[in-house]
């Protein structure tokens, strides 16, 4: 793919996140005039949302706490504040892609151009994939098993979007462990499946022999990584416990926009539970940033809790903070990263 055509396909999906969300948001407030929805929205107390906001750049920070100590293990010297640039460069990325496909691989382009091998990005990013999604589905699960009553009195109407989050997330991870524990089984399955695939025309044949290459370096990476978490079970143990608290700094948002709305009665760990489950239900479905789908959700599990009058505008502080904020400020990150290496290519290019 060139390079016009790959900004193209970002300009067309951030175009599509926006046309949803506008389209959502009309159909959200189609009863409500303006100076009312504005009026909501300056109700709360804007203390509160400034700590959301923390949260929100915690979560990204989360990432790059990680990333740099992964780093030092690996004896890379690299700032945090570079870290931090791969972070919010991958989730700039991952929210306007399908199913978050496209944050990673421009991490490791990043990293690559600061002197770091592909080898090591590759291990960072596929040992922190593997955190972010067995962490949601474990918090997922306890959360459920111990607050299953608030599951099903608010989000009793998702559960069947639940229940496929739960079944993408879950196959994901076992294709995930299957390359683990048999890559040669797993490249196997992988060529069968691409020549299945371009049998039934459903990828050109002229493409078969790029798809199963790929498919062979992508089991050769894992199976790599996997001999790098058995040796080091206890570094993959305390990536898991910063992955953990770093989803949780994202999904306590809502509860700081409720006690922004100096709203009592419903716990921190009622609405990180529903979070949570929205997580689960959305993330792997095939939408850039889940738009749309994300505030139907919002709507449907926290009416109850913020109540009819604040619910609108709670979800849209909610959502501003979570994914507009973040995608703001990894859009300039990106920018700005993208003028500072075509700078150092000139530097380099004239010092030769």
């Amino acid at each position: 793919m060139t390079l016009i055509k790959r900004i193209l396909k970002y300009v067309l999906n951030i175009g599509l996140i926006f046309i949803i969300t506008l389209l959502t948001l009309r159909l959200i407030f189609k009863e409500q005039e303006l100076p009312e929805i504005i009026r909501d929205l300056r109700s709360a107390d804007p203390l509160w949302i400034a700590g959301g906001a923390a949260a929100a750049i915690l979560f990204v920070a989360g990432e790059s706490v990680i990333i740099h100590y992964m780093l030092r293990i690996l004896e890379q010297k690299t700032s945090f504040f570079r870290c931090l640039k791969y972070s919010f460069i991958g989730f700039f990325f991952s929210y306007i892609t399908p199913s978050s496909t496209g944050g990673q691989p421009m991490q490791m382009y990043h990293m690559k151009k600061d002197k770091i091998k592909i080898g090591y990005s590759t291990l960072i990013m596929l040992i922190i994939t593997i955190a972010y999604k067995s962490v949601l589905i474990l918090l997922a699960l306890g959360f459920m098993i111990f607050n299953f009553d608030t599951v099903r009195t608010y989000a009793g109407d998702l559960k069947w979007l639940i229940v496929l989050g739960f079944a993408l997330n879950l196959i994901f991870i076992s294709l995930l462990l299957l390359v683990f524990i048999k890559p040669i089984w797993a490249r196997a399955l992988g060529i069968k499946a691409v020549h299945l695939l371009s049998k039934l025309r459903v990828i050109k044949r002229k493409h078969k022999d790029k798809y199963t290459e790929k498919i062979i370096r992508i089991c050769d990476t894992y199976a790599m990584g996997a001999d790098y978490i058995k040796k080091n079970l206890a570094v993959v143990f305390r990536i898991f416990i910063m992955t953990a608290l770093q989803r949780i700094c994202l999904f306590a948002v809502t509860w700081i926009v409720y006690k922004a709305y100096g709203l009592s009665g419903t716990t921190f760990f009622d609405i990180l539970t529903l979070q949570i489950i929205i997580a689960v239900a959305v993330e792997m479905l095939p939408l850039p940033g889940a738009a749309g789908i994300s505030e139907g959700c919002f709507l449907l599990a926290f009416s109850g809790i913020f109540g009819d009058t604040l619910v609108k505008p709670a979800l849209l502080i909610s959502r501003g903070l979570t994914f507009y904020l973040i995608l703001l400020i990894g859009a300039i990150v990106t920018f700005a990263a993208h003028i500072m290496n075509i700078k150092k290519e000139k530097r380099e290019k004239n010092e030769q």
